[in-house]
Formats: C-alpha cells, structure tokens, sequence
C-alpha cells in the first residue's frame, strides 16, 4: 500500500472516530441545543480562519457572489442538520441516532430524482429498500441502558424523525457542495460555520453562558477538535485516498458513535435494533461503494446471422439484472456531523 494511502487513511480514521464522539460531547455540556450549535460555529470559525491561514488557502479564495450565496446556502442547511441531530440524541439515543443519520445517501438520491430528473438504478433501489426496513426495525423497539436509568426520553418517535430530518438537510447541503467546485473545501466549511454563527447570535443567550469548567471544555472541544481539526484531517484523507477507501472508512463514524453510547452512558440496542443498524449500514455502504445486489444472470439468445432460409447463430449472452448507473454516485464518503 502506497505510504499516501496509509496517511490518509489514519487521517480518515482518525476523523470519524472524533466524529463518533460528537454526541457524548453535546451531551456532557449541559446546554440547550441551540447554545452548544452557535458556541461550536463561534469556535469552529476560529480554528477554521487558523488552519486555512496556515494553509494558504485564503489567496486561493475565488469565490464570486453567486458561489458566495451557494455557499452560504449549504451553511444554513448545514446548521439546521446540526440542530435537528443533536436534538435527536437526547430523544432517540446517541446510537440509534447516528444510524439512522446515515441514511443520507438515499436523501442524496432522492434529490437527485427530484431535482436533477435523475433515475436509480434497480441495484440503488434495491439498497434503499433495505434501508427503509432497517429504519422499521430500529423504531420498533426501544434501546435499554446497562446501568438501570437511561437518557432516552418519552418521545423517541421524534427523536428518529430528528436524526431524517438531519439527513436530509446534509444531504442537501452536499448537493449545494457540489456545485462549489474549485473552492477550497476548508474555506467551505469557514464560510458554513460563520453562516451559522450570523444566523444563530440573534438567539444566543449572552447572559446565561456556562458556568461550569466542564461545559466550556465541552464547547471548545465540539468547536476546535470536532470543527476544526476533524474537518482539516477529514478533508486531508479525501485528498489523498481513492473514493471507495473514503467511503468505507466513513462507516466507522456510526460504529463508534454506538461504542461510545455503550460505555459512556450504557446504552444497549436490541436484537432487532442491531439488526435495523446493520442493514442501514450495510445498505448506505452497498450505494456509496457500489456493491451489486443482484446478481448477475445468463441468458439464451439466438441472434440471426446467416442469409433467410439458413440457420443462424445461437449466442449466449451474459448480462447483468440492472445496468449500473451512469451518473456519479450519489453517496458522499466522509459525512462529518
């Protein structure tokens, strides 16, 4: 293995591991959502302004007013995605949160057949059917707790339409992304947090800040290693790894984000829970990867060759069930939170 494709992929490791601590960290400050999202824009703007400075990045800026506004527009999706997830978290489970978070390739897809006309392939339908019924099998039961008492709250039904309605803002705001060709992604992610930063001050509360040591770190750590950090490394490993690499690597975010919730706050899932969390991962990881569903089959066909009144042919021909799909892969390897 080439020494690039070694560093990048501790790098992409080492971003979704952070990745799947987010949760404990929102969690553990003790503050309204709204507050933990503006104080993680405030400090993640300046860890950003650092790293693309030292980077050289913003002599690179070329952004016109039209990129501007498109890039301000994957901001505020960006934020409201930050808003409805860590919602999620008390109401559904850090785990069962994340899972469900990552069905943003099929909200990717469904834009792109709703915006762009687009049509999935019978192997991508396949995958999203899948999906579907991993989310079924995750509503239908509770996660319990190990220690007797558990965070989840009453109303986990909406702590599951939360973490979709996350989805499908990232998946947005992807969308939007991918128009920004030629920006910097590390100056994309600086003009997002300042967006959020903008929109959110007018509801801040300055006079009820955190009064402990503990929420603050909280905070600095969700603003400068979950923000700015995790984003230089997640963006350094996309540089240098091949996509299918980048996209299975990603997989580890929700597989740590259960890890922590097991040992942080001994939340267990159920058997049919693990079961719904492993088809939505294996079915995100099926379309961001690729995977055939169907297999391939074999058919006889007898094509005509020779002149009327003789016998032609006989040709077998080998074909798959569904053609692949032509357009570019809807899955977007590497979703930070």
């Amino acid at each position: 293995m080439k020494s690039e494709n070694v560093h990048g992929g501790l790098e992409m490791t080492a971003a979704m591991l952070i990745s799947g601590t987010i949760g404990w960290f929102v969690l553990q400050s003790g503050l309204p959502v709204l507050q933990v999202v503006f104080w993680r824009c405030a400090i993640g703007l300046l860890a950003l302004l650092v790293i693309c400075w030292s980077l050289g990045l913003f002599a690179k800026a070329r952004f016109t007013l039209p990129l501007l506004g498109l890039a301000v527009a994957g901001g505020v999706a960006i934020v409201l995605n930050w808003l409805l997830l860590f919602e999620a978290y008390p109401r559904a489970s850090i785990s069962v949160a994340t899972v469900v978070y990552n069905t943003q390739p099929f909200m990717l897809t469904a834009i792109g057949m709703t915006v762009f006309g687009e049509r999935p392939s019978l192997q991508k339908t396949g995958w999203l059917v899948i999906s579907f019924l991993g989310v079924v099998l995750i509503i239908s039961s509770r996660p319990e707790s190990a220690h007797g008492t558990s965070y989840v709250g009453t109303d986990y039904g909406t702590g599951i339409a939360l973490a979709l309605g996350a989805a499908a803002l990232y998946a947005i705001a992807a969308a939007v992304t991918k128009k920004l060709r030629g920006i910097p992604p590390h100056l994309i992610a600086l003009v997002q947090v300042a967006t959020g930063m903008v929109i959110l001050a007018p509801f801040a509360s300055f006079s009820d800040l955190p009064q402990t040591g503990a929420a603050w770190g909280s905070l600095i750590t969700l603003g400068f290693v979950h923000t700015g950090i995790m984003y230089a490394l997640l963006y350094g490993a996309i540089q240098k790894l091949p996509t299918t690499l980048t996209a299975a690597l990603s997989y580890i975010y929700p597989l740590a984000a259960i890890a922590v919730d097991r040992f942080a706050f001994g939340v267990e899932l159920q058997p049919v829970q693990i079961a719904g969390a492993a088809a939505i991962i294996l079915a995100a990881a099926g379309v961001s990867l690729g995977w055939r569903l169907l297999p391939l089959r074999t058919a006889s066909r007898c094509q005509w060759s020779g002149p009327a009144g003789r016998t032609g042919n006989c040709i077998l021909i080998s074909h798959l069930a569904a053609a692949p799909s032509r357009t570019k892969r809807s899955g977007d390897p590497g979703s930070p939170v």
